[in-house]
């Protein structure tokens, strides 16, 4: 007599397991339990990998959406390999007129701006009384010389809280000499 799969605990990590031919061969072992299920008690194992498995998906999904824009400029800029080496929670890209063509859903997570309300605006609307001259003076002088650079910055998010802002950004030069810019950012202490 088969022992029917609805009786297992943890059944939905043990599917995830499968491949989709084992998933085929399994299905029809699948019947509703003929017992209450018990509460899951594994999570606390689960969970960790399940965040790092999430994380790994939207920094894909980011990836994705960059190489799209990087087909349409021909940037020679690796950046699978910049992602990969620098931490980061937002990402913002804008053209050689410093307007934001792009951001990820981590920008809105640490700013509090929906990624709408960024899209053609200049990154100065994070800035505010408390933010360097000097360093937004020393960051438009890199920008300027289209080399990759570190700087740390004030800014503030939408409910007015100012944090240190650890800004990584890269100049992505295309075959026709276009240039746009790809920030890596990050709250610092």
């Amino acid at each position: 007599m088969k022992k029917n799969l609805g009786d297992m605990m943890c059944l939905d990590i043990y599917l995830s397991s499968l491949s989709k031919a084992e998933l085929e061969k399994v299905k029809k072992d699948i019947k509703p339990p003929k017992r209450l299920a018990p509460p899951l008690m594994c999570w606390e194992f689960y969970y960790p990998k399940y965040q790092q498995n999430l994380k790994e998906a939207e920094r894909e999904t980011e990836l994705k959406t960059l190489h799209k824009y990087s087909g349409k400029f021909n940037w020679k800029t690796d950046l699978k390999k910049v992602l990969k080496t620098y931490p980061y929670k937002a990402l913002i890209l804008t053209n050689e007129t410093k307007r934001i063509l792009w951001v990820n859903d981590g920008f809105s997570e640490m700013t509090g701006y929906p990624k709408s309300y960024a899209i053609n605006r200049s990154p100065i609307f994070l800035q505010g009384e408390n933010t360097s001259e000097a360093v937004k003076l020393r960051i438009n002088e890199k920008i300027e010389q289209n080399k990759p650079f570190k700087e740390v910055v004030v800014n503030y998010r939408k409910n007015g809280e100012m944090y240190n802002c650890e800004i990584q950004i890269f100049p992505l030069t295309g075959n026709n000499n276009s240039i746009h810019f790809l920030a890596l950012e990050r709250e610092v202490a």
